[in-house]
């Protein structure tokens, strides 16, 4: 009887009711004909009451609800969460669904109403856009539901504490999978790479066929054959591929809600998948006052997982990043000439300064790429017009950090380091073009 109790809930035309009547008993003092009316609307409300009453808690099971979930969270994209409703009742009931999600959503209106056709099903579909990386606890899937009466609710409770872990995003890793088998990258920005040269590894001489190109014809294996013989040449494999992730204090600027660093994280993510589908070592860590969470390159089955787990794991320390530790430990620990993929981010030409040296070091020995990002907030503040004193003063700074970024692109590239300045959005689009640009132009 006392869980009855606590699962009866009164609604708001209950309260309704009971004002209209209190405003009732009121008027009866002024109008005392209208106390026999307050009487009988009293007595009608409790009767009626009583009955919605009855009707909810005569059976026992009443509703069976779930909430389905998937294992993992992808970050920085939409999950679908889908509530399963079966209506046991042998009458229409309109259901509340209120879930307890996980905290770091803060979210406190909550509410889904459906209605629900007498002993029938129904699923009920809605998103959450996580932009941390970690564990999400959900808590109680409540239902309430009510007859067409309307004046009781009888609560349900299903799915208590639930936790599913948010992980890089492996939807934005799946797109780009499959977009790749389907070759239909070039609408999604990734750009078709013409190849320079021949700076490829030798596969085999095979028949001539129209549209090969003439410049491979092998002359030697034509004599002999006496029909055209062409080479066939194939990428370069089994060259390494670091993703160097910055995770200092400077990579927890947002952007639309996610970190530059989960961009990074999320890019490094499809990249290394990217570069194992092309036969290539692929591998990672993260700095910042040390090298940590590193993930050597390799082309193992479980490298993907390797990675996942380790990028996972990857928090920042709130720190300035010490280059000089990221090239005493690359110089120690990465013997073989590398792609390395340094995700970091530069606001100044003085900030680049300080860590040139640095730089310069690692791309005597390595292919080095800084890639760093865009300011949008700036960009809005230079295109807006400026109508007064202080609007023309910030339109100035914001014009000045733009540039900036652009000298940083121009000093790096003195030295021969090359780089990408990419708005967030666009960052694992603009790594794989730069990645395979370089595997077209045999840089590496």
């Amino acid at each position: 009887m006392l869980k009855s109790i606590k699962a009866l809930y009164l609604n708001n035309s209950f309260f309704y009711c009971c004002i209209g009547i209190f405003t009732l008993f009121i008027a009866s003092y002024i109008y005392p004909q209208l106390f026999n009316v307050v009487k009988w609307l009293l007595l009608a409300l409790l009767m009626f009451t009583f009955l919605d009453i009855i009707i909810l808690f005569a059976t026992k099971r009443g509703i069976l609800g779930k909430r389905e979930t998937t294992e993992k969270f992808s970050n920085g994209d939409p999950n679908p969460i889908k509530v399963s409703i079966t209506n046991y009742y042998t009458f229409k009931v309109i259901a509340r669904i209120i879930d307890e999600i996980p905290e770091q959503f803060q979210v406190r209106n909550f509410k889904i109403k459906r209605s629900l056709p007498a002993s029938s099903s129904k699923a009920v579909e809605y998103e959450l856009r996580p932009t941390e990386r970690g564990e999400y606890h959900f808590g109680k899937l409540n239902i309430y539901i009510s007859s067409a009466i309307g004046l009781v609710s009888r609560r349900f409770i299903f799915d208590d504490q639930q936790m599913v872990p948010t992980y890089p995003s492996f939807i934005q890793l799946k797109k780009y999978d499959l977009l790749a088998i389907s070759n239909n990258l070039l609408q999604y920005g990734i750009k078709k790479i013409r190849r320079l040269g021949h700076t490829m590894e030798f596969e085999q001489i095979k028949e001539y066929v129209l549209g090969d190109d003439i410049r491979t014809i092998n002359w030697k294996a034509t004599a002999k054959k006496n029909q055209l013989m062409i080479n066939q040449f194939q990428d370069e494999k089994s060259q390494p591929v670091y993703s160097v992730i910055d995770k200092g204090r400077l990579m927890k600027m947002p952007f639309e809600g996610l970190s530059l660093l989960d961009y990074a994280i999320n890019a490094t993510l499809v990249i290394s998948n990217v570069a194992t589908k092309k036969q290539d070592k692929a591998g990672m860590f993260a700095f910042s006052k040390k090298v940590e969470n590193m993930v050597v390159a390799e082309r193992r089955n479980s490298q993907m997982n390797l990675i996942m787990e380790a990028l996972y794991n990857v928090e920042t320390d709130f720190y300035e990043s010490d280059f000089g530790r990221l090239y005493a430990d690359i110089k120690k620990n990465i013997s073989h000439r590398s792609l390395l993929l340094l995700y970091t981010n530069f606001e100044t030409l003085d900030s680049l300064n300080r860590q040139l040296p640095y730089l310069k070091g690692l791309a005597k020995n390595h292919l080095l790429v800084v890639i760093f990002f865009k300011n949008t907030e700036l960009n809005e503040l230079i295109q807006k017009d400026a109508n007064t004193i202080q609007q023309v003063y910030d339109k100035v700074i914001a014009e000045k950090f733009a540039f900036e970024k652009r000298l940083i692109v121009n000093e790096l590239k003195k030295y021969g380091i090359y780089s990408i300045l990419t708005e967030p959005e666009d960052l694992t689009i603009n790594t794989i073009n730069k990645y395979l640009e370089i595997k077209a132009r045999g840089l590496l």
